[in-house]
């Protein structure tokens, strides 16, 4: 049976190893180049597998050469894909991700059929067999029919809506997460000061400041953890962990608390390996938390 399901984007992705952003009318130096399978759906459901979560994914590829090898790398990592849909005579989204030298990021890509779930089109029984749903940023009134069957048949949410949080109306499912996670721009989005995030919802609020580490707001208060010092490689892909983390750490304790810290871990080892399929594995999180305690 699926315990955690992620819903939301499937991609391809080709990460460009450079020697910086080129400026207008300039060039950048391509140092490596590097393709797997990305999304920000497909790559929360990736790292809680390493967690050793049993996880599933709804979202949606074409039939084309980068749709058959997302789905095979999820495969691979043991995610149950019986919610993704294969979208004939049509094209995989693909996403071209620049990464510095100091890590940093920025991506360029095309949309392709990575929204292609209407709310007419989600299964229920997937949903329905999970004990958790997490949402990522994707059709707004698909988010809002996953959070209410996810809610109406007894499973926990959580969402993290992504960049695109200003220019999409998410309030429906805001509304019905019990976890939101939201980077600083994110939250100021959704909030004036960091004050108003404990009253934004009846749920909980996690604050993802990438290198600076989060913070956790719930009805029973806050807790900041300050994150790991690592030297980064590539972030892409981290604040994924970052979430799965997070989920994984809460679902088997139900400790906030700790959960940032083991959320802060596992952003950590994924800034400091190249990919954005650099989730470290339980046994890795555990050994560095070990050496850091």
């Amino acid at each position: 049976m699926v315990t955690v399901l992620t819903a939301g984007h499937v991609n391809w992705d080709v990460t460009l190893r450079v020697d910086r952003f080129p400026e207008p009318d300039g060039e950048a130096a391509i140092r490596s180049r590097h393709q797997s399978g990305g999304g920000s759906a497909a790559n929360v459901a990736t790292a809680l597998s390493g967690l050793e979560i049993e996880t599933g994914i709804i979202g949606s590829v074409g039939d084309d050469e980068h749709g058959i090898s997302a789905r095979r790398d999820l495969e691979q990592s043991g995610i149950s894909l019986d919610g993704l849909h294969v979208v004939e005579d049509a094209a995989t989204s693909v996403k071209y991700l620049l990464v510095t030298d100091s890590g940093a990021v920025s991506v360029l890509g095309n949309d392709g059929v990575n929204e292609a779930i209407g709310p007419e089109d989600v299964d229920p029984e997937p949903i329905q067999s999970a004990d958790h749903i997490h949402l990522t940023g994707q059709r707004p009134d698909t988010a809002a029919e996953i959070a209410r069957l996810g809610t109406q048949s007894g499973s926990t949410v959580s969402f993290d809506p992504g960049r695109r949080l200003g220019d999409r109306e998410y309030t429906e499912t805001l509304a019905l997460a019990d976890i939101i996670f939201a980077n600083d721009r994110e939250l100021e989005t959704m909030v004036d000061t960091d004050d108003d995030v404990a009253a934004f919802t009846e749920g909980t609020v996690v604050a993802k400041h990438g290198q600076d580490g989060g913070k956790v707001h719930t009805p029973d208060g806050s807790f900041v953890h300050d994150g790991f010092e690592v030297d980064p490689v590539d972030t892409s892909g981290a604040g994924d962990a970052f979430a799965a983390g997070f989920i994984a750490s809460h679902f088997r304790t139900g400790d906030p608390k700790a959960a940032l810290e083991y959320a802060n871990a596992c952003g950590a080892l994924a800034a400091s390996r190249a990919g954005p399929r650099s989730a470290p594995t339980i046994d890795a999180v555990e050994t560095f938390l070990e050496s850091r305690g």
